[in-house]
């Protein structure tokens, strides 16, 4: 059997202790943190933002093990300045024109050619790579794949807050992401050459100078042989992020095994994916879904059953049946936004809100 290697990037808020608002001290962590972790430890376009990756996984409890030591390092990291660490899709209250830009040709570029559009793009995600025998095969399972997106997305949602108000969305990270181009559902594309012509059009146009700059919710990676999801918003814990990797892993692995029996999944189109998408940032895990077969509104909670089934075959060989099982647990608890929202009733106070976050991020660890 292929084995279906993981690898998985988060995206963490650097928080002043005082006030938890969003501060700018992501070079001092950098630095300190470059000495042992190398790669694994990178800085992203604003100043208050720090992104941690994982090796390569064989299996997810590898990955579990890489994600709690990279959290746990982060944190150290963090509370040596002073600082605080948390993870969520947005910050609850900071404002994103007082977040200063990091200095790097590459950000100076995408600011000069997108300006305010880049610049409050003050967001944070989840991405997870997952391993694919072939391009031609990962393109196909991409495909496919791309129907699940909105039940992965409802999952991970944890970004109901923007600038100090309750937005009324349970991910409002993706309606700050949506403003950039080349974002959202990927189109259908029947052959790799059709998606390499694609993507070579871009580039002799001057719309991208590599495949890196096509930010889809799922992509084919231009330059490691992975499918990877981007559509998460950033998960409070670890039991989180392991439980939606498997899920990720799991879908892959069973698209797989399809195609190897020549067996396949309905590929839908965008225009209706899209649909499933808007009313999972809307309403989360309380979501009703489209079933596209049934043409009839399924409440989420039915669909990721269905879901759980789909995969069941694959579950114990790939050996993440207790991840995947915590989407139990995921429903019961409430979504990241769920959590956020349920702290900003009980104490009307987004300090409150964001001391929680934090709280969660180092649980388990």
């Amino acid at each position: 059997m292929h084995k279906f290697t993981l690898g998985i990037e988060e995206e963490f808020q650097i928080l002043d202790s005082e006030g938890y608002t969003l501060v700018s001290q992501m070079s001092k962590i950098l630095e300190d943190g470059k000495v042992f972790l190398k790669e694994r430890i990178k800085e992203e376009m604003h100043l208050s933002v720090v992104e941690m990756g994982t090796n390569i996984c064989e299996n997810i409890s590898q990955a579990r093990d890489e994600v709690s030591y990279l959290r746990q390092q982060v944190i150290e990291l963090a509370a040596k300045e002073g600082l605080k660490v948390a993870a969520a899709g947005t910050h609850p209250f900071s404002i994103w024109s007082e977040q200063p830009i990091t200095p790097n040709p590459r950000y100076d570029q995408l600011i000069a050619e997108m300006k305010d559009v880049a610049r409050s793009n003050l967001i944070f995600g989840l991405h997870v790579h997952v391993g694919i025998p072939s391009r031609e095969e990962g393109l196909q399972i991409m495909n496919v794949a791309r129907y699940f997106l909105p039940h992965l997305y409802a999952l991970s949602t944890n970004s109901p807050f923007w600038e100090g108000r309750d937005t009324g969305f349970k991910s409002f990270r993706s309606k700050i992401f949506d403003k950039f181009p080349r974002t959202g559902i990927p189109p259908y594309f029947s052959s790799v050459a059709e998606y390499d012509k694609f993507i070579d059009v871009l580039v002799k146009t001057n719309c991208i100078d590599n495949g890196k700059k096509i930010w889809w919710d799922i992509r084919l990676h231009p330059f490691y042989p992975t499918v990877e999801f981007r559509v998460c918003d950033m998960v409070m814990t670890v039991d989180e992020v392991t439980c939606i990797a498997a899920l990720m892993q799991c879908i892959i692995a069973k698209l797989h095994r399809l195609h190897q029996k020549n067996q396949s999944f309905r590929s839908y189109r965008r225009v209706l994916i899209n649909e499933n998408k808007w009313r999972a940032a809307r309403w989360g895990i309380d979501a009703k879904l489209i079933d596209f077969g049934k043409e009839e509104e399924v409440p989420f909670k039915t669909l990721i059953n269905e879901l759980l089934d789909f995969v069941e075959d694959v579950v114990d060989d790939l050996g993440c049946r207790n991840e995947v099982n915590y989407v139990y647990q995921m429903l019961e608890q409430g979504s990241g936004a769920d959590r956020q929202l349920k702290v900003y009733e009980d104490t009307k106070d987004l300090k409150e809100v964001v001391k929680y976050i934090v709280e969660e991020t180092s649980k388990g660890l």
